[in-house]
């Protein structure tokens, strides 16, 4: 996916799936949560509206080649914030907060990249601390968590 077709749209679902992938094990599974989380948001966000669903997979394989370049991480930012309207970038931290929380916590891969993210798109730490709190009691659970 070459920079100049990349939407608005596709760099939120990026962003979404680069949160997966940062968190996925070490046979490179994205868990059901995390997938969940992203369709849902494709299909019922108004930012989402009339996004073309079929382009998703080249957004994945973009996402997914880019993790294994050196410096993908951040090329895929500089796509991020080219694409991207200012306005949208905390859109795109809570919908990357949402996607990080989908099964209940959060990991140290998952913060960091989530830390990654607020600083590339230097969102005021009030504002990120807001999000961050609201995924976290968007996805608590009725259980405590294991430790």
């Amino acid at each position: 996916m070459v920079q100049d077709s990349m939407t608005a749209q596709d760099a939120l679902a990026a962003l979404m799936i680069a949160v997966a992938i940062s968190a996925a094990g070490p046979a490179g599974e994205i868990r059901t949560s995390e997938l969940i989380k992203i369709n849902s948001a494709l299909n019922n966000l108004p930012v989402f509206a009339g996004y073309d669903s079929d382009r998703l997979p080249r957004v994945t394989a973009m996402v997914l080649d880019l993790f294994d370049q050196d410096d993908g991480i951040a090329a895929l930012f500089g796509l991020i914030r080219d694409t991207l309207p200012d306005r949208l970038y905390e859109t795109a931290y809570a919908l990357s907060c949402d996607v990080a929380a989908a099964d209940g916590r959060i990991g140290m891969t998952e913060g960091r990249m989530l830390e990654e993210i607020r600083d590339e798109l230097d969102l005021d730490r009030l504002h990120a601390a807001a999000i961050e709190r609201g995924s976290r009691a968007r996805h608590i659970s009725l259980t405590p968590p294991s430790v």
